[in-house]
């Protein structure tokens, strides 16, 4: 099969399909393997770092996306990338269609089959997908604290707070791979941390991090109270494949002192939270009601040699699946198709789009 690795182009999108050493996997198994020049400098792969392990350069995407039977990308097609999808083609890369109706019909329109790396599913876990959450569950802590300072509009607040000052509030909805690590994030910093959970044994395990953790189920009366005092809402909701249930309501919001901070690491999926909309590093935050949104859609793509690194060690399994003669008898990749020959594949994006 004839790989292909287009240089990303949402803004500010650093991350590389595979690294090098992952696509010399793909050589050595027979493979051939196409780069865009430069798509690896961002993260801090050279061209020469992957020629040397017999990929092959392509000068623009139109020549890459023209060789090429299998497209490998990190975020969805972006600008005119749609355009350059064909019916032959295989595209496999972060999709979150639920939320993008206009990208989901020039996949339709296309006929490309495309495959999602947050709906490939394998014995219950996300395994492409993980990794990613858990770069977004520390990043949010991380770009949160940030936010609080005065200098950036927040309220003024350390999260871990100091022996005469109090403990920064951090509320975290949803207690998966993303909540989670947010959650262990915020309590590590020290500030007293309140994570709604449905299943009881993740709120066990969020209860297991420390005495300044309190995990309870996400009754609307509960989410309320906790965040009148909250300093920062973490968003981490995700139903594989379909749109984010809204958790928080604007009004809810609208009880939240100024200066507070809100990261949604479920605005892929269109987020969790009801004021929440797509943003860009290129211009990360917006203001509701004085309260301060972060709403990055490729939050991974600020930390690109951990992220590219982790993303091509999750996903080498299940590419070698995919340029394999019989992939469509792999059922965790079968299951995992969102769109084909210009029809609506999954189950969750039928439901949606119905």
């Amino acid at each position: 099969m004839r790989i292909g690795i287009p240089t990303e182009t949402k803004p500010l999108e650093a991350r590389v399909g595979l690294i090098p050493e992952a696509c010399a996997d793909f050589v050595r198994s027979g493979h051939e393997v196409f780069l865009q020049q430069g798509a690896g400098e961002a993260s801090g792969y050279s061209d020469k770092a992957y020629t040397r392990l017999g990929v092959t350069l392509v000068e623009s995407a139109a020549a890459l996306y023209e060789q090429a039977q299998v497209i490998v990308k990190v975020k969805e097609p972006w600008a005119d990338e749609p355009d350059m999808l064909r019916s032959d083609h295989l595209l496999f890369c972060f999709l979150h269609l639920a939320a993008n109706p206009v990208l989901t019909e020039q996949l339709l329109e296309s006929g490309v089959t495309a495959i999602g790396f947050e709906t490939v599913a394998d014995g219950g876990a996300l395994p492409i997908l993980a990794p990613m959450s858990d770069i977004a569950g520390r990043l949010s802590v991380q770009i949160g604290a940030g936010l609080l300072q005065s200098s950036q509009s927040g309220k003024g607040v350390l999260l871990g707070g100091l022996p005469a000052a109090r403990r920064g509030k951090v509320v975290i909805l949803g207690a998966g791979q993303a909540g989670g690590n947010a959650a262990r994030m915020a309590a590590a910093f020290g500030a007293q941390v309140t994570v709604f959970e449905r299943k009881r044994e993740r709120m066990q395990q969020m209860r297991a991090i420390g005495d300044n953790v309190t995990a309870i189920y996400p009754f609307d009366a509960s989410i309320s109270e906790a965040l009148v005092d909250a300093d920062l809402l973490i968003g981490a909701v995700l139903i594989p494949g379909a749109k984010a249930p809204k958790m928080v309501s604007r009004q809810q919001v609208s009880t939240m002192e100024a200066g507070s901070v809100i990261v949604d690491i479920s605005v892929d999926q269109g987020g969790c939270i009801e004021t929440t909309r797509p943003t860009t590093y290129e211009d990360p935050t917006f203001q509701v009601d004085g309260v301060t949104h972060f709403g990055v859609t490729n939050m991974p793509g600020a930390v690109p040699r951990s992220a590219s690194e982790a993303l091509s060690a999750a996903m080498i399994p299940y590419l070698h699946a995919l340029v394999s003669a019989h992939w469509r008898d792999n059922p965790v990749l079968s299951a995992a198709i969102n769109v084909g020959g210009g029809e609506l594949l999954h189950p969750m994006l039928r439901e949606h789009y119905r």
